[in-house]
């Protein structure tokens, strides 16, 4: 990578020099549910667009990214040299999204360096198991043109494969094909077990987070272990962007509704990747830091929670 990252370490919960929210200790209920969550949320407020957070295998991830699920070719290439235009240098993509090739064309094209470029793509469900993973690597650095990954993901925790894949993994990684190592879509229980079965966690767990779906039990266990909690469809889909709260709230800081979003996950700490393919919301989505949302917002955001979920549902997997 290069050295050109606002690095902020990944919050620990032993760590006393972190900024903490003060507003809810002094005037909320601390041994409420809520409250207990919310004395460790960490308000992130000096942010850049080249902010980035490391992980526990010493890898810098940017914080913002953009995601180009369902972004047909020709889009997913223009979309990906926008955001690298702009200054976007985190790029996530999957086997499964059918892209990785334009992703790959546009890097190359955008003029910035690969070093300083922060890829991302996923292991698909169907290449799940030790062999298969190992060969499904190599068709996705053939695909991206690249020589390594800077984050390998698998996609989904599959019953009876996830961890001979994380197995797969490892070794990708001590080959040099992947710098980094995680899951997405795992939950506590998957995470415990794959800690149980192979002794390691991974760096970043991505996983559907907004404030309308805030599971605090894996939020807390990914701060103790050091784990990066990346949020896919940090705008619900666009299906809550109306609500007025959000509105409201847009208007005090004559922002978006999204941008208001996306700036809540950042300054909680998490990898956002808001998905786009329209440069104009390539854009807005990284107009966020010339703005910083008051502790009495970011608490007043992060209790609108209702387990509202957009996409697939990995709580039903044993």
């Amino acid at each position: 990578m290069g050295n050109n990252y606002n690095l902020h370490p990944f919050p620990s919960l032993s760590d006393p020099n972190d900024r903490i929210s003060k507003v809810w200790s002094e005037s909320q209920d601390s041994t409420s549910i809520l409250g207990f969550f919310q004395s460790k949320i960490y308000t992130m407020t000096n942010l850049k667009i080249s902010s980035a957070l490391k992980s526990n295998q010493s890898v810098s991830v940017p914080q913002l990214g953009l995601g180009v699920w369902k972004a047909r070719p020709k889009e997913c290439l223009d979309a990906v040299k926008s955001a690298l235009s702009l200054g976007y240098r985190h790029i996530d993509t999957a086997a499964i999204y059918g892209n990785e090739s334009e992703v790959g064309a546009a890097i190359r094209e955008s003029g910035v360096k690969r070093s300083d470029i922060f890829l991302v793509t996923k292991l698909w469900n169907a290449d799940q198991g030790y062999d298969s993973a190992l060969r499904a690597i190599d068709v996705s650095l053939n695909k991206l043109d690249t020589e390594y990954i800077d984050m390998y993901l698998i996609h989904f925790p599959v019953s009876g494969k996830r961890n001979e894949s994380w197995k797969a993994l490892e070794k990708i990684k001590a080959d040099g094909k992947a710098k980094s190592i995680g899951v997405s879509n795992f939950m506590v229980s998957h995470l415990e077990e794959l800690l149980k079965e192979t002794g390691t966690v991974p760096a970043m767990n991505q996983v559907e987070y907004h404030p309308f779906l805030q599971d605090i039990e894996l939020k807390e266990y990914c701060l103790k272990k050091g784990i990066i909690l990346e949020a896919y469809s940090p705008l619900a889909h666009g299906q809550k962007l109306e609500d007025p709260r959000i509105t409201k709230l847009a208007n005090r800081y004559q922002k978006s509704n999204a941008q208001i979003l996306i700036r809540w996950s950042l300054q909680a700490g998490h990898v956002v990747i808001p998905k786009s393919k329209n440069p104009i919301r390539i854009k807005e989505n990284a107009n966020v830091f010339d703005f910083v949302l008051s502790d009495e917002d970011m608490l007043e955001i992060s209790s609108w929670n209702e387990n509202f979920r957009t996409c697939w549902d990995p709580t039903t997997v044993d």
